[in-house]
């Protein structure tokens, strides 16, 4: 019964969202309304919130969803690159609905409907290469770097969004893959270097 209740109650929440979606393709969010949206399902007003607090909450569980569920299939360090591909693929495909999001929602909150799994995927990817390296990376360090990435990206993909970056999806993840890699290598090779004190130390030992 429990089982046959939560795919019922999925299911439900996966026609509101296609609604929702549909709705936002044509206008603002703050136009539509759940009245709108659940006589369209053909479903009572009330019904809305057995399943989302609010629109917000509506659009985050289909991002959720559609999207990020993109970049869990692709946690691997040879795979990231495909899952973000297939976000911009899945921007460009619904372009109309991010743009509605971006536009009615504060951005900082649309950023945090990717921003746990993407930090989850970057953050193994740096961990990973810094194995390959043989790099002693910090955990500090490994987060501190995560951020700074997870925030790039996401400014990356929304200037793409918006039109003011003309490079395709391919040339923007090639470029962030080598940036990345580059940085990891460069710290490597940093930290490999002797130190001053330690030349110093051993110039007057000899």
């Amino acid at each position: 019964m429990k089982k046959r209740t939560y795919e019922a109650s999925e299911a439900a929440k996966r026609e509101i969202c296609a609604v929702l979606k549909a709705l936002m393709a044509q206008k603002p969010l703050n136009k539509i309304t759940v009245a709108e949206i659940m006589q369209s399902c053909s479903m009572a007003r009330q019904h809305f919130y057995y399943h989302f607090e609010d629109i917000y909450d509506a659009v985050r569980w289909m991002f959720d969803q559609e999207a990020v569920a993109l970049l869990r299939e692709h946690e691997g360090v040879m795979l990231w690159q495909d899952g973000l591909l297939q976000m911009f693929q899945y921007l460009q495909e619904n372009r109309a609905v991010c743009l509605c999001a971006l536009h009615s929602i504060s951005r900082e909150h649309l950023k945090r409907f990717f921003q746990t799994d993407v930090h989850v995927i970057i953050q193994g990817t740096i961990q990973r290469i810094a194995e390959e390296l043989n790099y002693q990376v910090s955990d500090g360090e490994i987060d501190l770097l995560t951020k700074f990435y997870v925030g790039a990206l996401a400014s990356m993909m929304e200037e793409w969004l918006l039109g003011n970056i003309q490079e395709t999806p391919e040339e923007l993840i090639r470029f962030a893959d080598q940036l990345l890699k580059d940085h990891v290598r460069g710290a490597a090779l940093r930290m490999a270097e002797p130190h001053p004190a330690a030349e110093q130390t051993c110039r007057e030992e000899t």
